[in-house]
């Protein structure tokens, strides 16, 4: 029987007097590809800054592998396996593309690398995304989907349990969302779980087994893709009355 690599209990989170999320429950399976959608004000980033440290909730738990983690700063968590990538992507632009998967293989998953050598974990992570022959590129000079490869690569160089992926696909072209789904199925092959928050319904529909919907700070459906597509509460929440 597969087990949980994340449980969320009951998490609320309020800024003051708006509650941003009002006791969500969720869970996300080993390896599984888990999508964490609702419209734009719905509390998805929230949610995932709760589970990745970067807030921490009001009342609520948030499980990893057992091990409560809900008063654990972010640097633990990414130490203990949870990584994420970012919308908008912020590589060290002063460094190659191999040198910035050195920090996060140095830092975040020292001690789950095996102490092996880091240049050559970095190369493997980006022959796995198609990205050996610019290694030693600048990062500044990168394009946009180029970007979201580097950021997806240093996310995994975290050598992460549950990866959280924050909107890798937006403003990407159709080919380019394409691309960026092959890596994330590559990811999901190694064993990661991944959480995908995505607004391109056609990359959510492809790629993920099971979702949760998120409307006002409240979790409105879950269920498969072709049960979330045809439930009127999620319709209501993306569309109106």
């Amino acid at each position: 029987m597969t087990g949980r690599v994340l449980e969320v209990t009951d998490l609320t989170k309020r800024f003051g007097g708006f509650v941003a999320l009002d006791t969500v429950n969720l869970h996300v399976n080993e390896n599984e590809r888990f999508g964490l959608i609702g419209p734009n004000g719905s509390g998805k980033t929230t949610m995932i800054n709760c589970v990745s440290g970067a807030l921490f909730n009001n009342e609520g738990t948030v499980v990893f592998e057992g091990e409560d983690i809900t008063r654990m700063p972010a640097f633990k968590r990414a130490q203990l396996g949870i990584a994420r990538s970012f919308q908008i992507p912020k590589p060290f632009k002063s460094m190659s593309v191999l040198e910035n998967l050195r920090v996060p293989l140095e830092y975040a998953a020292w001690g789950r690398t095996g102490h092996r050598h880091i240049d050559e974990q970095a190369m493997e992570i980006l022959e796995l995304i198609g990205f050996a022959d610019r290694a030693h590129d600048n990062s500044a000079g990168l394009t946009q989907v180029d970007m979201r490869k580097l950021e997806l690569a240093r996310a995994l160089a975290a050598k992460p349990k549950l990866l959280v992926s924050d909107e890798a696909m937006a403003g990407l072209s159709s080919a380019e969302v394409d691309e960026i789904l092959d890596i994330l199925f590559k990811l999901n092959e190694r064993g990661v779980a991944v959480i995908m928050i995505e607004h391109i319904m056609r990359a959510v529909m492809r790629f993920c087994e099971r979702i949760v919907v998120l409307d006002a700070g409240k979790k409105i459906a879950e269920g498969l893709p072709d049960e979330i597509v045809r439930n009127p509460d999620v319709e209501r929440a993306y569309l109106g009355e």
